[in-house]
């Protein structure tokens, strides 16, 4: 799937890959749903978050908070507020730590409650995307806040893109805890 560059195009793709997420979680027992990844998930990948995430609810928390800190980037931004995407004291260069740091904050929030809080933010963020034209979402330059990039790209990093790496892990989980 290619990146949307349109604001239709993102609806589409960011929709089409959440009920794909959702889809493969419901096709899952509630023991995959909630058991811990095999020690398998976490050579599958070099990147820290294949280490990092233990069951299906620390993935579905993390697109969630990354839900919320675009929500709250955006609306802080169009209150007027300058806010940097990322909270103090991170980076891009340090946002690995971040993710830890979300990873611990939910380690006693529930599979279920994980899947709720992600459905409802996924319709916050599909609610504040229809607010924006389509050259407010792609158009460089748009909004001095946006820096280099624009709305759009972080509304695809956010939601299909982030989709789309969910998905390649919970099928790596299903794959591994099959066997």
């Amino acid at each position: 799937m290619s990146r949307a560059t349109t604001k239709a195009d993102l609806i589409i793709a960011a929709n089409e890959q959440f009920d794909k997420l959702c889809k493969l979680i419901d096709t899952m027992s509630d023991e995959q749903q909630n058991a811990t990844f095999s020690s398998e998930m976490a050579k599958a990948g070099k990147e820290a978050h294949w280490g990092r995430d233990k069951n299906v609810r620390d993935v579905l928390v993390h697109l969630n908070e990354w839900h919320n800190l675009l929500l709250n980037w955006i609306n802080a931004n169009r209150s007027g507020e300058t806010k940097p995407f990322l909270p103090e004291p991170y980076n891009w260069k340090t946002y690995p730590v971040m993710n830890v740091e979300f990873w611990k904050k939910h380690q006693n929030t529930p599979f279920i409650d994980a899947n709720r809080m992600l459905k409802e933010s996924h319709k916050n963020i599909m609610a504040l995307i229809e607010t924006f034209s389509n050259d407010e979402l792609f158009a460089k330059k748009t909004f001095a806040w946006t820096g280099t990039s624009t709305v759009g790209a972080y509304c695809v990093s956010a939601t299909s893109s982030h989709y789309d790496w969910a998905i390649k892990k919970i099928k790596v989980h299903i794959k591994t805890s099959n066997k």
